[in-house]
């Protein structure tokens, strides 16, 4: 009786799995550079998402178009932002608040206002656009994602956004053809190593019909990658060696300013 329950149990799902609907739209995507090299003359870049949509012959017509928004969020690190407050004249840390592994670049583009593109409850699921992306803070003994417009929330943005580590750009993808797109992902000269995760969600009539992921590294090469290395992994050895070159060239300057 067991053993007949468990066939009847696997004809059901496996039934329920050829009823399932498939995914109509598929995106096909491509990334100009998947590794990034960082030296000294590092001055930014900027990388460029391309791609398609693929219909099968049973995809309903989008008389609307499609939407995208392409997602771009770096390696994830804590932070801690801080308030400071003028007290007897001097300004003075009041209040702090910790991130907790945040994305240290996120970029988000779209062809056109993400408000524009899907709801309110959708984008907050999705997690589209910069004011929806899961900030987990901590906030006293607890951990929580708070509002947009919380006041620690709006300057970590700030923050990042003023040093080019956070944007959004309604206007960053382009539909070249009905199904054929491009989007720009600009680097800026101070962004982190590590590896970056690419998230594309495609939009219709304010539903997600499709997504894919792809991903891209930023290493640093040469004299910089050395020293990097040298700091991590012989931390002793870098000190000492940091602390007897700030004596030669305090000797050498010594030498060569002196005044007879």
């Amino acid at each position: 009786m067991s053993r007949l329950r468990d066939i009847v149990a696997a004809l059901l799902a496996f039934a329920a799995f050829g009823l399932a609907p498939a995914q109509a739209e598929k995106l096909i995507v491509s990334i100009s550079n998947h590794r990034v090299t960082v030296t000294s003359s590092y001055s930014g870049e900027e990388l460029v998402l391309f791609g398609s949509v693929e219909r099968d012959a049973s995809t309903p017509v989008r008389h609307g178009g499609y939407d995208m928004v392409v997602t771009v969020s770096g390696p994830r690190t804590d932070m801690v932002t801080r308030r400071k407050e003028r007290k007897f004249g001097i300004w003075v840390n009041a209040d702090s608040r910790q991130f907790l592994n945040v994305p240290a670049y996120l970029a988000v583009s779209s062809n056109r206002p993400i408000d524009a593109i899907a709801p309110a409850d959708v984008r907050r699921r999705q997690q589209l656009g910069i004011d929806n992306v899961l900030l987990t803070q901590r906030v006293g003994t607890d951990y929580a994602d708070v509002v947009a417009t919380d006041p620690f929330r709006r300057a970590f943005v700030r923050l990042r956004s003023e040093h080019g580590l956070y944007r959004e750009s309604p206007s960053g993808v382009t539909f070249l053809t009905p199904t054929l797109f491009r989007a720009g992902i600009a680097l800026p000269a101070e962004v982190p190593t590590g590896t970056y995760d690419v998230n594309i969600k495609l939009f219709a009539d304010g539903a997600m019909v499709g997504d894919t992921q792809t991903a891209f590294e930023i290493v640093k090469v040469g004299f910089e990658q050395f020293i990097a290395t040298a700091a991590h992994q012989h931390g002793l050895a870098y000190g000492l060696a940091t602390a007897l070159m700030a004596l030669m060239t305090g000797w050498m300057a010594s030498i060569i300013f002196r005044r007879d």
